[in-house]
């Protein structure tokens, strides 16, 4: 057990909801904000605040726009944030892995 090392893993992924948010981004080139919400199953306040200190992090992109009048915002992991994921599994296999 000498890799196990739980303060390796990053605090800001290993939030249940913003881990969630990087397993779907992880997947995609970007998604929209209601897409997230409905794959994360959480609020608008709790996604927003969470995607929120993800892109302050500079882990996540977002993008705003308008379609027709309706604002509508995506996001994207940036290269920061895909390592940062890349890393944080790396770290979680380490961890659970078996001599």
């Amino acid at each position: 057990m000498q890799d196990f090392n739980h303060q390796q893993l990053d605090d800001l992924i290993h939030s249940r909801i913003r881990l969630a948010i990087m397993s779907v981004l992880v997947t995609l080139d970007e998604a929209e904000f209601n897409f997230l919400k409905e794959k994360v199953q959480t609020t608008d306040g709790n996604l927003s605040i969470h995607l929120s200190k993800l892109e302050e992090a500079g882990y996540v992109a977002v993008t705003k726009q308008f379609v027709g009048k309706k604002p509508v915002s995506s996001y994207k992991l940036t290269r920061k944030g895909r390592k940062a994921f890349e890393t944080y599994v790396d770290r979680l296999e380490a961890m659970i892995k078996r001599p």
